[in-house]
């Protein structure tokens, strides 16, 4: 698909092949999907999730919620990476942010090098305890 020369008639093509393409994202389908196939094989021994997704969910955060919730059972340390946190009048108010919200132990904002600088100060320093979400 991505072979033609023309730009805009390469990315019709995919669009076409790909049946997700512009959808949104299917935030609740892809964690389980990831806790069916992948969370008990790599989440021991103290893991740590580093989630990075805007919350934005396609489904409006039907199942999320439980998806989440399995997720953070299975690693020592859920962190969600907000893009969405740079902006100071972000607020929690889409369903998948709010399904999302109550099973992260932080949650943080991803869209430069100095949060991920920020980011890595973060985990080096041992969680206290688990926040409570509003």
């Amino acid at each position: 698909q991505l072979r033609h020369r023309d730009v805009d008639v390469a990315m019709a093509r995919v669009a076409e092949a790909i049946k997700d393409w512009s959808g949104g994202t299917r935030i609740g389908w892809c964690l389980r999907e990831f806790n069916w196939r992948w969370g008990r094989r790599v989440l021991g021994q103290n893991a740590c999730v580093l989630l990075v997704s805007d919350g934005l969910d396609r489904e409006a955060g039907e199942g999320l919620g439980e998806e989440m919730e399995r997720l953070a059972k299975s690693c020592h340390r859920l962190v969600w990476l907000n893009p969405l946190l740079r902006y100071d009048k972000f607020e929690a108010r889409p369903a998948g942010v709010r399904a999302m919200l109550p099973h992260v132990d932080l949650f943080l904002p991803v869209h430069n090098l100095k949060s991920l600088v920020d980011l890595a100060r973060t985990l080096s320093t041992p969680m206290k305890e688990k926040p409570q979400w509003k």
